[in-house]
């Protein structure tokens, strides 16, 4: 029976940064020291979970809220930490990357089960210090900050496929361009479900930061910009999805437009034999006088092709004064 993977978890503990076991013995062993450290899970299982429980002793809510992810953007005080859901961008198939986290004045705790880019930069910044982590206020503010912030790229990339798109339509409109017009509102739709509970958390934070676990009310300052960010990149979303809604616009015109002018040349082509038809009846009548007059092949062809040269030039200095060619 082949044994079990030990799980490896994150560690940044004062000037250490490294990976180690995900064990009770070493989490006890983390509280047991008394300094602050940031303990960074991903993809936790099970065991893991009964761990938060035993040995971090939080309340059996906040660890049930941090089984089920796909959880509302949200702030829980449980009096001795916080427990906090924060989204931000991955390039993965959602484009979304959600992070439980708990807080308090002697660790933080990140769990998440989506790559989070966001994080290397954080913990090689803390690599590089000299000092330990002596603001762990500071630490909470950059890791949410670079959630946030990991919208701006990919948004970025939306605006410059947008235009790119409207120029491709513009020369020649296909159904893929319509189905990636309705892909990415679809992926803007989930970031604005993400975004706007969050914007709306932090919003409610402001005049209270004070009263939360391990934060000051001079720690203030740093969320407001945490806000202010949000603001952004809702006001962003909700503008490239008016701009997908006028592509979608223009995409429907142009196939109109294309679809009118083929109906114009079907509309010239049936003009064109409508006379064809309209002789070919006539002749195939049992007109006696045609059939007594008219006995040689060369008066019939005289008759037949004359009178279509001069239908074919009377309708053609028609379209041409109406500008249909």
């Amino acid at each position: 029976m082949m044994a079990e993977a030990v799980r490896t978890c994150h560690v940044v503990q004062e000037r250490d940064s490294r990976e180690v076991e995900f064990t009770r013995e070493r989490v006890t062993e983390l509280l047991a020291r008394g300094s602050f450290f940031w303990l960074d899970l991903e993809r936790p299982s099970e065991d893991d979970f009964e761990i938060l429980r035993d040995v971090f002793g939080f309340h059996p809510l906040a660890v049930e809220d941090s089984e089920q992810f796909d959880q509302r953007a949200k702030l829980d005080d449980y009096d001795d930490f916080v427990f906090l859901v924060v989204y931000g961008a991955s390039p993965d198939d959602d484009r979304l990357v959600e992070v439980h986290c708990f807080y308090s004045d002697r660790f933080l705790l990140t769990v998440h089960h989506d790559d989070t880019p966001a994080f290397a930069e954080i913990r090689r910044r803390y690599q590089q210090r000299e000092d330990a982590i002596d603001q762990p206020s500071l630490l909470l503010y950059r890791i949410v900050d670079g959630l946030v912030d990991s919208f701006f790229p990919i948004l970025g990339d939306f605006d410059d496929r947008i235009d790119e798109l409207e120029e491709a339509i513009f020369q020649r409109a296909t159904d893929a361009q319509l189905q990636e017009i309705f892909r990415m509102k679809r992926l803007l739709v989930g970031m604005r479900k993400a975004v706007s509970p969050q914007r709306d958390t932090f919003a409610s934070l402001m005049g209270r930061i004070g009263e939360l676990p391990g934060l000051a009310e001079e720690d203030e300052r740093y969320f407001r910009d945490v806000y202010d960010h949000l603001i952004r990149i809702s006001d962003m979303i909700d503008s490239y999805r008016d701009l997908l809604t006028s592509a979608m616009d223009v995409y429907l015109s142009t196939v109109s437009n294309r679809l009118n002018a083929v109906m114009k040349q079907l509309a010239v082509i049936a003009t064109i034999f409508l006379p064809l038809s309209w002789l070919t009846g006539f002749f195939g009548q049992n007109f006696g006088w045609l059939v007594g007059e008219i006995g040689h092949w060369e008066a019939f062809v005289g008759v037949g092709v004359g009178t279509e040269l001069v239908a074919l030039g009377i309708l053609l200095v028609y379209f041409k004064r109406r500008g249909w060619f």
